[in-house]
């Protein structure tokens, strides 16, 4: 076998894949909130749904991302379940685009001509671009100069293999030879963690005349299990919501590729009798592209009607890591690349354990009985949660990240240290005042009941709250709190003077209140940075409305005219 013919052959497919990485990476940019609002919004029906998940995969040609993308919705609560499930019947439908992509373009087409200058223009756009969705959109374009580069490199190689080596001698109509052509097609997905990749290798091969045409459906069938590595991957470590949508993801495909296996002679009958139309050796990419479409259609039709057992089995999946209070919900290492819905994710992660550290609180201040071994437990939880969450935001920052999005993460952070604070302390407070009783008198005992009320008026102060809040409004609710502290404390030592309550319980009591403040303000202070957290990223950056969007705000600005 020729070294050459290999190098180019390897050549062929590092450029293929690293322009479907830009290409993919691109137009995700350039698409921005565009591809969440089309999720959030396009999924009330399941027609809806499928079309959907169709549609972005074929315009981001990645159904990962759109996996990812799903995903996070669902994390969010922005999506439910059997939504998420038919984005994926859609998705495997849209990621069949690549294979016509590869049939019609790179068969029909002077690859070279084309390609170079989609380089160098995309290049050129990328570098001199002024917007970052114009930039984006130059790397997609160059991405898509590469990925038909990286066809021609295909074709040249498997050109040169035909002449050095039979495989058709291997081929054949038995079953051993179907399966072993499966199999391949198969191994070469999961070794490339790209389908696209792999069909594009399937159809120049077969394009080519290296493999005949029912060999090279099975390995399509190959291919097509072989995304399943990718979703499995994925779901190793991610949250119960995430496994449960790769699940729904390796179902589709297997039962699609066990359906298209039985009846491959009667589908190839079928799309040969549509290819027989076509003129020239090269038709076989284009029965081959229409076949992927078929089967995987035809896996929509199947799966429709078994959907809702299908996500009633998956909703019994994955229970124990939900059960785990110091296992995040909302964050996946698969929404890394998808900053946006990251930080939704982080977003709830962070309420999550706002809410968590408020009942801890709350409960120190207004129960008598002792809780240290509960608050102890929860405690735990917190810090384990927010090792989680310092380690998400590590993550995030390693990736490019929108420059709206940036500065919010600094929030995040402190609004995790502030809530540690808060949950050490509610320990601290229970474990202090369940040491001993302590003797009041009823004047006292009233004074701090107001104290502790007005304590947790201020604890369970909700994120919006804390947003609709100015500064005048936090400033005049902390100096009210330290002025009922300060009146308590007088009492206190004025009781204690007189004899009528104990030194010792004077101190402990003046301790606890001063501890009861402190931590109140660490509550507000953590509220409020969940608050701007959140609301940088609902602040629409410059440059990022599409057309349509701008002229749709001015036209609602003249009708309030």
């Amino acid at each position: 076998m020729n070294v050459d013919v290999i190098i180019v052959l390897f050549g062929g497919i590092g450029l293929f894949l690293l322009g479907m990485h830009l290409m993919t990476d691109g137009l995700k940019m350039a698409a921005g909130k565009a591809l969440h609002h089309v999720l959030e919004h396009s999924t009330n029906t399941p027609f809806r749904a499928i079309a959907s998940g169709a549609l972005i995969t074929s315009l981001v040609q990645s159904s990962s991302a759109v996996t990812v993308a799903t995903i996070g919705f669902v994390n969010a609560g922005l999506l439910k379940l059997k939504q998420a499930v038919l984005v994926i019947y859609g998705s495997n439908v849209g990621t069949t685009m690549t294979g016509w992509l590869v049939a019609l373009l790179g068969f029909h087409v002077d690859i070279q001509a084309m390609a170079l200058p989609a380089i160098g223009l995309g290049m050129f756009m990328k570098l001199l671009a002024r917007s970052e969705r114009l930039a984006a959109y130059g790397m997609a374009l160059a991405g898509f100069g590469l990925l038909f580069l990286g066809i021609a490199f295909l074709k040249s190689a498997f050109t040169g293999l035909e002449s050095s080596v039979d495989l058709q001698a291997m081929a054949g109509d038995g079953v051993v030879n179907v399966l072993m052509f499966l199999g391949v097609g198969f191994v070469m997905t999961l070794l490339m963690q790209s389908s696209s990749a792999a069909m594009a290798l399937t159809l120049t091969a077969a394009g080519s005349g290296w493999i005949p045409l029912e060999s090279a459906a099975a390995m399509v069938i190959g291919s097509n299990l072989g995304t399943t590595s990718t979703a499995v991957i994925a779901a190793i470590g991610a949250t119960s919501s995430a496994k449960r949508v790769a699940a729904s993801h390796v179902f589709f495909n297997l039962i699609t590729g066990v359906v298209a296996l039985l009846t491959l002679p009667v589908w190839l009958w079928l799309v040969s009798q549509a290819g027989s139309m076509m003129q020239g050796n090269d038709h076989v990419a284009t029965v081959l592209a229409l076949f992927h479409t078929v089967f995987n259609v035809l896996g929509v039709f199947i799966m429709l009607p078994i959907t809702n057992r299908l996500v009633a089995y998956l909703e019994t999946l994955f229970r124990q890591a939900e059960e785990d209070e110091s296992r995040p919900r909302y964050l996946d290492l698969t929404l890394v690349d998808t900053p946006e819905l990251a930080h939704k994710a982080l977003g709830h992660e962070l309420q999550r354990v706002a809410m968590l550290v408020r009942a801890m609180a709350t409960d120190a201040i207004n129960t008598e009985s002792s809780l240290s071994a509960r608050l102890k437990q929860e405690l735990a939880v917190v810090i384990k949660l927010v090792e989680a969450i310092g380690a998400f935001i590590v993550r995030l920052r390693q990736v490019a990240l929108p420059e709206y999005l940036s500065p919010s993460f600094t929030h995040a952070l402190a609004s995790a240290r502030y809530m540690i604070d808060v949950a050490e302390a509610a320990y601290q407070i229970d474990k202090a005042q369940s040491g001993a009783l302590i003797e009041l008198t009823p004047e006292i005992e009233q004074a701090i009941n107001e104290y502790r009320k007005y304590a947790v008026s201020g604890l369970t102060l909700s994120v919006a709250e804390a947003g609709a809040w100015d500064d005048e409004a936090r400033k005049a609710y902390i100096v009210k709190l330290e002025a009922l502290y300060m009146v308590l404390k007088m009492q206190l030592l004025h009781q204690g003077t007189v004899g009528h309550v104990p030194v010792r319980h004077v101190v402990a009591m003046i301790d606890l209140l001063k501890i009861t403040g402190k931590m109140v303000k660490e509550m507000i202070k953590a509220t409020q940075a969940l608050s701007d957290f959140i609301s940088l990223a609902e602040i629409k950056p410059l440059g990022t409305e599409s057309m349509d969007e701008v002229i749709e705000d001015g036209e609602h600005e003249n009708q309030h005219a």
